[in-house]
């Protein structure tokens, strides 16, 4: 709701209709002076007499199809004056619009973000929302350093704030009223909803493609098992069809040879008749080995999954996909954690006083002194601290990077010594080889 108590989303949209209002207007009532001014220069008739007609024609007849806020026709000169204040009026609502906009987003998001397992969409949704905080925390943050600097700027005092006041009150005395504070309970409730969008996402990455073999796999068995009971059921029938249907083409082949004999013409067709009989008979051999190969593939595996109880699990790869206790289990270890770890990194970094009294031992005149309760202070916790992690991120890559370089330089040591020593003893054999035959010579 706006100050005036109308709705936001009507108070843009009428924002936007009286801006376009007055500017068509005005646009229209200056392309009619214009024209007045370039009629009066070429057949100079009174020019009074045509700008009172204007402004007469303008306010009384034109003026009426609009519809004005304040419900006069308004001059040209006022034109200029009521767009500026529709604007700065509008910037308001629309600032105010924007904070709906964003709760949109954010519930669409989610929406999709549960229909399809995608972190971007997760992303979209926190995003959205900490900007809905952030903004108006950076906007009267940046109009209390102007009034520091007395220096007043009339519109960022009118914006009105969307914010509860508690959201800029953060207890640091006691861990559970931290917690309980709105900013430290959001951040842990959006920090709760990534890690589970991005455990589930992980899960799925990792349990998804075998879930797929396993289903392919087992419909593929099923496929075989049914085709093997129709081949054994219907591979007689397949025989007596081709059977029949070579004695047809054989009574045909003898009709047609009378007709060979008697006409040249019908020497096509009896040609073409009997490689007829020969596709058939191929055909008829491929289908019989294909009905044969499948009931011996179907009769063992049958046999198989009766004579082992893990084979069909074997088959459809179903033991390569990771367990879901264990999966579980190490989740919930990891989210629970990471957690902890958040909670009291983010409880130190807001306690510089007691970290510099008690962990670096600093003299009372830093102790106690007014920048201790500066923003600036909990930077130099805060900074240190983010670093840390990416820092071990790198030595951990640096280190993995080095053993691979170390694995694989010995095993080109390995190959270069395997192949000097089959190099030598390929040698050593044609050595043998050469002696064997000077023997022989001599004794011959």
């Amino acid at each position: 709701m706006t100050e005036s108590g109308e709705l936001v989303i009507v108070a843009f949209f009428e924002g936007i209709r009286n801006i376009i209002t007055y500017a068509f207007f005005g646009l229209v009532y200056v392309l009619a002076l214009g024209s007045i001014i370039i009629t009066s220069n070429i057949f100079t008739p009174n020019p009074q007499f045509m700008f009172d007609f204007l402004d007469t024609f303008m306010r009384n007849y034109f003026g009426l199809w609009f519809n004005f806020p304040n419900g006069t026709v308004p001059g040209l000169t006022e034109i200029p004056d009521l767009i500026m204040s529709e604007i700065s009026v509008f910037t308001g609502d629309f600032y105010l619009f924007a904070f709906q906009i964003l709760f949109i987003v954010s519930i669409f998001y989610s929406i999709r973000a549960f229909l399809k397992t995608n972190p971007k969409h997760d992303m979209l949704v926190v995003g959205s929302l900490i900007i809905m905080i952030v903004v108006p925390l950076m906007i009267f943050g940046f109009n209390d350093m102007l009034d520091l600097l007395h220096i007043s700027d009339p519109y960022l005092s009118s914006l009105p704030d969307p914010l509860d006041p508690a959201f800029s009150v953060i207890p640091i005395d006691n861990l559970f009223l931290f917690l309980a504070s709105p900013v430290i309970s959001l951040a842990i409730v959006s920090y709760i909803y990534l890690e589970l969008a991005f455990q589930i996402n992980y899960i799925d990455t990792v349990s998804k493609p075998s879930l797929e073999r396993r289903n392919r796999l087992e419909s593929q068995l099923v496929i075989l098992q049914s085709e093997s009971h129709f081949v054994v059921a219907n591979i007689d029938k397949i025989k007596e069809e081709a059977k029949v249907r070579k004695e047809e083409i054989d009574k045909e082949g003898k009709t047609n040879i009378n007709k060979f004999l008697l006409k040249m013409e019908e020497r096509f067709s009896y040609v073409k008749e009997m490689i007829e009989k020969k596709k058939l008979e191929e055909e008829e051999k491929r289908l019989i080995t294909a009905a044969s190969k499948t009931r011996r593939l179907g009769t063992y595996i049958n046999r198989l999954f009766k004579e082992d109880v893990e084979a069909r699990d074997t088959l459809t790869a179903r033991t390569s996909a990771p367990k879901s206790q264990s999966l579980a289990v190490s989740t919930l270890i990891n989210f629970f954690s990471r957690i902890i770890l958040l909670i009291l990194v983010s409880f130190i970094v807001i306690q510089p006083h007691w970290f510099a009294e008690n962990i670096f031992n600093l003299p009372p005149a830093i102790t106690e002194s007014v920048a201790m309760y500066s923003p600036e202070v909990i930077l130099v916790l805060l900074l240190p601290i983010v670093s840390l992690f990416p820092v071990i991120s790198k030595i951990i890559s640096y280190v993995k990077h080095r053993n691979l370089i170390i694995s694989l330089q010995q095993e080109g040591r390995i190959k270069e010594i395997l192949a000097s020593v089959g190099d030598y003893v390929k040698k050593e054999e044609i050595t043998n080889e050469i002696t064997i035959e000077e023997s022989v010579t001599e004794s011959s």
